[in-house]
């Protein structure tokens, strides 16, 4: 496995994070949790570290299990299936634990939970894609 691929897919999953609370969802997600403009602007590179390390593992994690199938049956597409699927099974049934607990609102969930599903899907995609070791 070659570590640049993972570093490729964990900065295009930080890029799509910035667009998505953003651009896409940051007003709404802020109304929801209550952050405002100055609340997230505090401690960004601890914050940023620390999700950006985490996506580096989510993608070492799911490059691990497309590493299962043959590299000719690696494609982008199939890539996208894996990261969609370890998403939908593990990722964001264990917040939705979370959110329970914590009775946050049906409208965090979509977005963060679809935030989970998609920015997994794109670094399976990206992570089948490149065979770069």
């Amino acid at each position: 496995m070659a570590y640049l691929e993972l570093i490729i897919a964990a900065a295009a999953a930080f890029m799509l994070g910035f667009a998505w609370y953003t651009a896409l969802f940051g007003k709404a997600w802020q109304a929801e949790t209550g952050v405002s403009d100055e609340d997230a602007g505090k401690d960004m590179l601890r914050t940023h570290g620390i999700a950006f390390l985490m996506m580096v593992i989510l993608a070492y994690a799911l490059n691990y299990i497309i590493g299962f199938h043959p590299v000719e049956e690696q494609t982008f597409v199939h890539g996208l299936f894996h990261g969609a699927m370890a998403a939908a099974l593990y990722a964001v049934p264990a917040i939705t634990i979370h959110y329970a607990y914590q009775r946050k609102s049906l409208k965090l969930f979509a977005i963060d939970a679809g935030y989970l599903i998609i920015f997994m899907a794109l670094m399976g995609g990206i992570l089948s894609a490149l065979k770069l070791g």
